[in-house]
C-alpha cells in the first residue's frame, strides 16, 4: 500500500529516527520525499534542502521540534496532505489547530511504531 510521504526534518545521520523511518518507508514500498538541512541520499531518497511544490502527498511525518516547525506551517498546509504525524518530541497544539482548520488529520504518534504494527 503506497502512501506518498514527506519526511520533514530528514537527516543523513544513520542514528537519527528520521533516517531510520526513510529506510522503513522505502522497505514498505511507500514513495518517500525528504527535506532536511543537508542535501544527500538515504535509501535511494534524495534529501532536498529547498521547499518545492509537491502534489499528492498523503502523509507528512515531522522530525522538527515545535519552534523549528513554525516556518513550515503554510508550506505544509498548502501541500494539503491527508494527515500530519507528530512524532515524539514534535507535539505542537498550536499547529494542530491550524491543520484541523484546514481539514488535515493530526496524528500524534510514532511513524516507526505505526509501520511496525501495520497501522501506517
Amino acid at each position: 500500500m503506497d502512501k506518498k510521504t514527506l519526511v520533514l526534518g530528514a537527516s543523513l545521520k544513520a542514528n537519527r529516527y528520521s533516517n531510520y523511518v526513510i529506510n522503513r518507508l522505502v522497505d514498505n514500498q511507500h514513495e518517500v520525499l525528504a527535506i532536511g538541512l543537508r542535501a544527500g541520499e538515504v535509501a535511494g531518497v534524495e534529501i532536498q534542502t529547498e521547499l518545492e511544490d509537491i502534489n499528492g502527498i498523503d502523509t507528512v511525518t515531522l522530525y522538527l521540534n515545535p519552534l523549528r516547525q513554525k516556518p513550515y506551517y503554510d508550506y505544509i498546509v498548502n501541500l494539503n496532505p491527508r494527515r500530519v504525524i507528530f512524532n515524539p518530541g514534535t507535539e505542537n497544539p498550536e499547529f494542530y489547530q491550524l491543520l484541523r482548520k484546514a481539514n488535515i488529520e493530526v496524528d500524534v504518534a510514532c511513524t516507526l511504531v505505526l509501520l511496525s504494527t501495520n497501522q501506517y
